[in-house]
């Protein structure tokens, strides 16, 4: 049974989320406050981690900063009512995998729980090979999840590294910000957010500055691609 940790302090949405959860057969440890969100992270294992922002004691940004400092790699979805884009982006920024703003429908908790779970658990039995994929001197390994340009590495933050690994696994091909955000990030946010623009200059900023070949391009009306001009 998967074993996934409640953090948010509204009563009415623990009894609500742990009885959906229930019927999908997982089991739910709840925490009231950031600080006994964090005990629990660190002290049991977890196989996902469902995290309100505004709570008692130390916020959610807070918690997932300090999970993240452990090193505890447990997917994280933040539920809030704060659903702005630049919370949207400080979030995902700090380590979090996903963002759902409430008031929210428990089919939709439901498919990010899931495709959380598929991303934290991938197939065992995949073919074992070193995957690495170049463009001009940009490469990617994705078995040791570096980058480097020009042999110098770049550190990424993990919701920069996904987005980059979308592009260049697709690398000449136009790719829009509903295919990024289906493809980064595993579930369609709302559309009308800017989350996918502010990765694209996030990732900007670290892979094309200082180089005279971009290899970075927005495609007016369309999206982004990555390639050699």
């Amino acid at each position: 049974m998967k074993k996934i940790l409640l953090v948010d302090d509204e009563m009415s949405v623990v009894n609500f989320i742990k009885r959906g959860l229930a019927d999908e057969n997982y089991e739910v440890s709840v925490a009231f406050d950031g600080s006994t969100g964090v005990k629990l992270a660190l002290e049991a294992p977890f196989d996902l981690i469902i995290l309100d922002i505004m709570l008692p004691d130390k916020n959610g940004l807070e918690v997932c900063k300090e999970i993240r400092f452990n090193n505890i790699q447990t997917p994280i979805l933040f539920l809030t009512a704060l659903g702005a884009s630049e919370n949207v982006a400080i979030g995902l920024d700090i380590g979090a995998d996903d963002y759902l703003v409430k008031p929210f429908k428990f089919i939709e908790l439901n498919a990010r729980i899931k495709a959380l779970m598929r991303r934290g658990y991938p197939n065992e039995n995949r073919t074992q090979r070193h995957t690495v994929y170049t463009i001009a001197d940009l490469k990617v390994d994705d078995d040791a999840k570096t980058v480097e340009r020009n042999a110098s590495f770049i550190s990424l933050t993990a919701t920069e590294y996904r987005l980059l690994l979308v592009l260049i696994k697709n690398k000449g091909r136009v790719l829009s910000r509903v295919d990024l955000l289906e493809s980064a990030w595993d579930i369609n946010f709302n559309m009308e957010t800017n989350v996918v623009d502010v990765y694209i200059n996030y990732l900007r900023k670290k892979i094309d500055t200082d180089v005279n070949n971009k290899l970075i391009h927005t495609v007016v009306g369309m999206g982004y691609v990555l390639k050699e001009i």
